[in-house]
This record gives structure tokens, C-alpha cells and sequence, in this order.
């Protein structure tokens, strides 16, 4: 037979390895010839058949035999390499190195005996004596380990008097065959292992109390395992799990946040909360998997938390009446913890694997997790908040220093933009300098904070602007379309707060700043428009949507050069139903009709022959302002002036969400911080928001329509919500036909058309740059392109998306 040793650092020449055997095995070898010893009649036997496996035993669980018993810590060490040569295996049960085959024994074998105190590796042979069957069993056990093979306790013979074992016999983990069973409806079979391998080795009790070998079998029908798998062994688990747990128990005392094998818990809840909290700090969540539980009281058994990306999602029959399907999350993998309860009532860890087969949560996206949501809930419950998982602050954003002030002394007044009259608008007595107040202790938190004040031909604070460095950084990623709110206006005794919004990648609400304006003359809204611009590091808006105002026209022209301005079809919609309020109490319709007219049409013939039908059904052809509105569509009507990009901000609840959760506190005479207090709360709300669709766009995987390649390449560059209107227009592209085509040269020209209806719309396609245009203007006006553009790059068999269609501002790498 073999003995292959664990972590021996070098080979040894065969002779020396002979002597060190003879070193190693302290035997005590009888040469005189036994007497064979007398049976004893009053003894009968009765053979007892050991089950090996718990009553509700799961494959991926290795959990120690029953017969076993408790295992005993002393009893179970691994051999140790020592200036005493004795054999080892490391606790991983890996084995570094191959020593030489150790040389058979010419004896017969008989006589020889392995004391109890001399936990060595030895061969077993016929004849070997054993003091227990407990070292019978760990001297067969570590020899197999050695070997390349695993072994399982099989029949045991026990006396009838006192119930003391007679007779027991160990065989290889492959012996006998699987009982054929009836599990018909059982999705996953379990792998067979055993091919009816006979190696076993045969112990008898003697007169002496000893137990001898009295027949051992060395030939198996199948092949070993490596050195790289040996540790895979249900042997080697076992004996390295008690070896871990003795290690535990010597460290009882000490939890390290990162598990072991072998480590104890008073119950299954102790163990998940451990699971989750070392889960919390890696960057993952926890889910809690199989349960077996004992079918005598009904405790649990053994417990398996895994990673929450584990396995895969089943495929469900409902999938195809489901219009909008969640998302892919689970992507097979392994991570996971096993515990199992001892004999001494704890859970130990029976198996704990570590490495992920995805991508980590950031530190400041794990509060997100679900388990650490959870976790979180209950610290707060508890009153424990100091564990909560916090966002993270960026680092703090170095605005220039020619914006205002200098960096040894911070002055907020801008004395060079004085207005050479007095403010316009009332103030509260005490606001400004409540105002003033509020943002020194902001900026004393917050050194990147920034604030700008304008005076009146009176030395008195008129207009205030102010940003902090998320906004400047939101600026800098989503800066090309800003929406300047002028909603005051609208409001009675409203207080005059301007914000500057616009829409991250993920279509969200996002705020560059903010402004209270005393004075609303085309001098103030030049000077705000130009201290905008400098703490932006002199970066303009590409497009800028505001109210139909003369005034604000006048300064953007002046303040913003090359910026395209854009009336905000929002703030008419705001001004028709201050207008139109009568018409609300005679029709429940209107609205409804009112808001469709605004915003559901981008076709100019659809949205005057929409116009026409609300003015012919409500009776509205006399009114004065519809009429002048309707003069000047072609500033406001999405239908209109398409070519200028807008980033899709046109719908009604951009703005309408912002200003419901301010507008108690936008009156005049309510408290100012409160009003501040209010608008930081709404703004964290968004960034966490953000935070969150972040999260779930690193996670999980928007569902494809079909196996495109096409849809396949867009997921992965588009945000989800950028996607699904992606998905939108290649899913319509479907039913859209292509009428005529003519060309000349590289240009070819298309005319295409849905199904069955009679519009049609123009696609230009340049075939030296691969570029194409449509009559529509989608993509020039929100980024995305059309079904009509698609179309026709799927005739001309381009199946990967072009990257000058490709705005980076609508992808995941949008703040890269």
C-alpha cells in the first residue's frame, strides 16, 4: 500500500524513509505465537445495521455520521510533521507534496498493537490490534484519506448481555449499490457513487478487550481522487471539522467577523445574524435557503444561508401574459453558509464557501441590500443607530476660485453685479438674515458649499443663489438641458424660490442649484443666469427651458450665448389651467383633455387637429389667451422646433412633484428654514433614489423581448429605464414596413410607414458614416433613436448599435 503525506516540503530518499517508519511505528510485536483464544458461549451476537446519514440530509450537507457519536477533539487531530517525523495533513486537508510509497511490513502482522496514546499513521493489516474501535476506525480513516478514497461504518455486530460491540467492519464510501427507489417525481436525482467497490477492513473483539484486524481488503473497482480533491472527501471533512472545532472551542472566547469552519452558535438566528452582518461588510445580501429538520421534535437540523444571486430563477408559464417582467437577479452563485446542530446543542459551521462569481455591492449601496435593509429596521428598533450603514460623502468637489470669495476669507456678496435700484418684491423683516444664518452653518459643515448674494441700490440682500458640491457634480454629468422654475409666479404670495433642474440617466429629477429672487427685472435674472454659469466652471446648458417670459428671454440671450432656449410646455400647461379654472367646474373631462392636448401629441398634424376638437367640443374658439398661445405653439408645442435636444423633459410630473411637496412651504409667510429644511430632505430623497436605481441597474438585468442581438447590445450600455424605451421603439420597428427606397450615391432614402395606416415618415441613411435621420427627430430631440431609424438600420443589417448614437449621458457609465 501507499502512503502519500501532507505538507512535506521535500522528498526523502526511500531508505531514510524506512528508518524514519521504524521510528514512527512504536509497535509492540509478539513473537511468540499467540494462543488462540476461547470463544465465549454465553456471547451471542446480533448484527446491527448503522445508518450514516441524518434523517433529513440534503447532498450539499456533510454532516458526521451517527454512529459516530460526539467526535472526540482529542481523538480526531490531524498528523502533525514534527521533529519527530510523525505524518500530517494540513487543516484543509490539501497535500502539498507525494512521499514515496512506505514500504509493507514482512510480518504477518499478528500481535501488532496501536497503543491509544500514539495517534500515528500506520497501514492496517490483518492482526493489528487497536484498543478501541474508535483508533480501529481513525487509523482506517486517515490511511483512505492518504490513499485517495473515502470510507463509511457498515454493519456492526454488538453483544446481547451488555450491548459492548463484538464486531465492525469499514468499508469504502463506493461499496454496495443505491437502493432502486421510486422518485419518480423527483426534478433532480442525486449522483450515484457507489459501484459496489469491496475494499473494507474487519475488526472482532478480543478476550483482551483489544479489537484485531481480522480481515482487510485492499483491491477498489474505481479509481482515486487527486491530491488537489482529497480535501472533497466526506473523511477529510470530517476530520478537518474536528479539527476546526476543537480549534473553536479553544477560541471560544474570540468571534472574528469573517466565518470558519467549525464555529459555534447558540442557535440558528445567531448564526444568520453573523452571516449577515460579515455579508454587510463584504458587500452582498443573504438569503436563507433549505431547512432540514428533525422528525422527531421538529427542531432544525441543519440550516444553508447562500448569497442572493444563487441559482437561477425557474422558468415560469406565466411569463408570456406577463407585460413587464422582473428582473434577472440570480446568476448561479455558490457563496453560502451550512450549519448543522452538534450533540452539545450548538450549530456549528459545517461548510462555508467565500468566493462570489459577480461584481460586490459598493460600501455606500449596501444599506440597499435586502438582508441589510432588514438588519438596519432592527438596529433602529433597538435603538442601535450607530451601525446603520451610511452613504458615504464624496470627496469634497474644488469649486473654482474665481467663482466668488477666495480661500482664506469666504465673502458671499457680489459687490461688482450692484443693482442700481431698489428690489422689486417685499421681504419678510428678519428672513435675510435668517437666510444668512442658515447657510454659514451649512458652509461650516460643508467648505465646498457655495453662496452668492446681490444688493439693491440700497446696500440690501435682493438675490440669493447658492449650490452644493453634489449639484455642481450633477451638473457637470446631466448639464446639457437645464429647466429653469419659475412657479412663483403662478403661486399667490408665493416666496420667489428658482431652482434649476434637470434629469440624470436614469430619468430622475435632479437639482443644479437654487435661488430666492427679491427682484425679478431682466437685471437680476442677468446677474443669476451669469453666477450660474461661473460656479459651473463657465460650462453652459446646451438647451434651457423656462417660463414665456420677455424678461427671462432677454437675459438668457444675454447671459447664456449659444444656449437654445426653449419655452417649458409644463409652465404652459400651469398658465392655461390658472386661465381655464372656470371650465374645471363645468366638465370633469376637461383637464384630462387639456393635459392630452399639451403633452401626448409630437406630430403637428396630430396636435392642431387634437387643438381644434378640445376648442369645437368645450366651445372655446372665442377665447383670447388660447388664441395668442396658439399663435405662438411653435415656441412651446412639443410637436415644434424638434431638432433642439431636450432630454425628454416635457412631461407634466417633472415639475409638478417638485413643487407639490413645496408648495405649503413656498408661501410667504411661513417659516424660511423650515422651507430649507424641507427642500434638503427632498433632494436627499432623490440622491438616495439614484443610489438605489444604481443598485439595481449593477444587480439585476433588464428581460429582453427576444434573443437579439441588437436589444443584447443596447442592455449593456444603456441605464434599464433608457433601455425599456429603447426596447419600446424595436418592438414597434416590427410593424413598421418599408414602402419606397430611392438613393443616389452614399445617401439612400426611405419611405416607411406602420401597418395598415397611411402616414409616412422619411429616413435618410448615409452609407459612408453609417448615420441616419428620420422626419421625426426623435433622437435629436430626446437621444433615443426611433422604430422608423431602426428600421431601416435592420435592413441594411447593421446589428450592433452605432456609438454616435450612443449618448453617454443616457448609459451606465454616464458619471464615469
Amino acid at each position: 500500500m501507499d502512503c502519500r503525506e501532507a505538507d512535506v516540503s521535500s522528498h526523502q530518499p526511500e531508505e531514510d524513509v524506512k528508518v524514519e517508519l521504524q521510528k514512527l511505528l512504536r509497535v509492540n510485536i509478539d513473537v511468540g505465537q499467540e494462543r488462540e483464544s476461547q470463544k465465549d458461549s454465553t456471547v451471542e451476537t446480533s448484527s446491527e445495521s448503522t445508518d450514516s446519514e441524518r434523517d433529513c440530509q440534503t447532498p450539499s450537507v456533510f454532516s458526521i455520521d451517527k454512529s459516530m457519536g460526539d467526535i472526540n477533539n482529542e481523538e480526531c487531530q490531524t498528523l502533525r510533521v514534527s521533529s519527530s517525523n510523525k505524518c500530517e495533513m494540513d487543516v484543509d486537508g490539501e497535500q502539498e507534496s507525494q512521499s514515496p510509497r512506505v514500504p509493507s511490513m514482512t510480518a504477518s502482522g499478528a500481535g501488532i498493537l496501536v497503543k491509544d496514546e500514539e495517534v500515528t499513521f500506520v497501514i492496517p493489516k490483518v492482526g493489528m490490534e487497536f484498543e478501541s474501535e474508535d483508533h480501529a476506525y481513525k487509523c482506517y480513516s486517515r490511511y483512505a484519506v492518504l490513499e485517495g478514497f473515502s470510507i463509511r461504518k457498515d454493519f456492526v455486530n454488538k453483544s446481547r448481555i451488555n450491548g459492548a460491540v463484538v464486531s465492525r467492519r469499514y468499508t469504502c464510501y463506493r461499496q454496495g449499490y443505491r437502493p432502486a427507489k421510486h422518485n419518480v417525481n423527483v426534478r433532480k436525482s442525486q449522483q450515484e457513487t457507489r459501484t459496489g467497490c469491496l475494499a473494507h477492513m474487519t475488526i472482532a473483539r478480543q478476550p483482551n478487550g483489544r479489537f484485531r484486524v481480522t480481515h482487510f481488503e485492499t483491491k477498489h473497482n474505481h479509481e482515486f481522487v487527486t491530491q488537489s480533491t482529497t480535501h472533497m472527501l466526506p473523511s477529510q471533512k470530517r476530520l478537518t471539522f474536528a479539527q476546526a472545532v476543537e480549534a473553536d472551542l479553544i477560541n471560544s472566547s474570540r468571534m472574528d467577523g469573517k466565518p470558519k469552519l467549525g464555529m459555534g452558535f447558540d442557535s440558528e438566528d445567531h448564526a444568520y445574524e453573523f452571516y449577515n452582518a460579515y455579508a454587510g461588510q463584504v458587500g452582498f445580501s443573504v438569503r436563507k435557503d433549505y431547512v432540514n429538520r428533525s422528525k422527531i421534535d421538529g427542531a432544525v437540523a441543519s440550516r444553508r444561508f447562500t448569497c442572493f444571486r444563487e441559482g437561477y430563477r425557474q422558468k415560469d408559464k406565466r411569463d408570456l401574459n406577463v407585460k413587464r417582467s422582473r428582473k434577472e437577479t440570480r446568476i448561479g452563485c455558490l457563496a453560502q453558509l451550512v450549519i448543522s446542530r452538534q450533540s452539545d446543542g450548538k450549530y456549528r459551521v459545517t461548510h462555508f464557501e467565500e468566493k462570489h462569481n459577480h461584481d460586490l455591492v459598493a460600501a455606500c449601496r449596501v444599506r440597499m441590500l435586502r438582508s441589510q435593509k432588514r438588519l438596519a429596521v432592527s438596529q433602529v428598533a433597538e435603538g442601535n443607530v450607530q451601525n446603520v450603514f451610511t452613504i458615504q460623502p464624496k470627496s469634497t468637489f474644488e469649486l473654482p476660485h474665481n467663482a466668488v470669495g477666495d480661500e482664506h476669507g469666504y465673502n458671499p456678496i457680489d459687490y461688482k453685479s450692484k443693482l442700481s435700484f431698489k428690489h422689486t418684491r417685499e421681504m419678510k423683516e428678519g428672513e435675510v438674515e435668517r437666510i444668512q444664518q442658515y447657510f454659514r452653518s451649512k458652509q461650516l459643515k460643508n467648505p465646498s458649499f457655495i453662496y452668492v448674494m446681490q444688493l439693491d441700490a440700497e446696500d440690501q440682500i435682493t438675490n440669493i443663489f447658492w449650490a452644493d458640491s453634489k449639484m455642481v457634480v450633477d451638473y457637470s454629468d446631466f448639464g446639457d438641458v437645464v429647466c429653469f422654475d419659475t412657479t412663483y409666479k403662478v403661486v399667490k404670495d408665493g416666496r420667489p424660490f428658482s431652482p434649476f433642474i434637470g434629469v440624470n440617466h436614469h430619468k430622475q429629477m435632479v437639482i443644479f442649484g437654487g435661488a430666492i429672487l427679491y427682484d425679478d427685472t431682466v437685471e437680476s435674472f442677468k446677474w443669476l443666469f451669469q453666477t450660474f454659469v461661473e460656479v459651473m466652471s463657465r460650462k453652459r446648458p446646451k438647451t434651457i427651458l423656462t417660463d414665456q417670459d420677455a424678461v427671462l428671454a432677454e437675459a438668457i440671450a444675454f447671459a447664456l450665448p449659444g444656449t437654445l432656449h426653449r419655452i417649458c410646455v409644463w409652465h404652459m400647461y400651469q398658465k392655461a389651467l390658472k386661465q381655464l379654472h372656470h371650465m374645471f367646474v363645468s366638465s370633469d373631462c376637461f383637464k384630462n383633455d387639456l393635459c392630452s392636448c399639451f403633452f401626448d401629441h409630437e406630430e403637428e398634424e396630430d396636435f392642431i387637429h387634437a387643438w381644434k376638437v378640445m376648442l369645437d367640443v368645450y366651445g372655446l374658439w372665442e377665447n383670447e389667451w388660447l388664441n395668442e398661445i396658439f399663435k405662438d405653439r411653435e415656441k412651446w408645442a412639443t410637436a415644434y422646433r424638434r431638432h433642439i435636444f431636450c432630454a425628454d423633459i416635457r412631461r407634466a410630473q417633472l415639475c409638478e412633484c417638485f413643487t407639490a411637496n413645496l408648495r405649503k412651504y413656498l408661501k410667504s409667510d411661513s417659516d424660511v428654514l423650515l422651507f430649507f429644511k424641507q427642500l434638503g430632505k427632498m433632494v436627499n430623497d432623490w440622491h438616495y433614489k439614484e443610489l438605489e436605481a444604481n443598485y439595481d441597474m449593477n444587480q439585476q438585468m433588464p428581460k429582453l423581448m427576444g434573443d437579439v442581438i441588437l436589444l443584447k447590445h443596447a442592455r449593456d450600455v444603456y441605464t434599464p429605464k433608457i433601455f425599456e424605451l429603447f426596447q419600446q421603439e424595436y418592438e414597434a420597428c416590427l410593424n413598421i414596413v418599408i414602402n419606397q427606397c430611392t438613393g443616389s450615391g452614399s445617401l439612400f432614402e426611405y419611405k416607411v410607414s406602420f401597418y395598415g395606416q397611411l402616414r409616412e415618415y422619411t429616413v435618410i441613411y448615409n452609407l459612408s458614416d453609417e448615420t441616419v435621420m428620420c422626419s421625426c427627430m426623435k433622437f435629436e430631440y430626446m437621444g433615443v433613436l426611433c422604430s422608423h431609424a431602426l428600421k431601416v438600420l435592420d435592413y441594411r443589417n447593421i446589428k450592433i448599435l452605432p456609438d454616435h448614437y450612443i449618448l453617454k449621458r443616457w448609459t451606465r457609465d454616464a458619471r464615469v
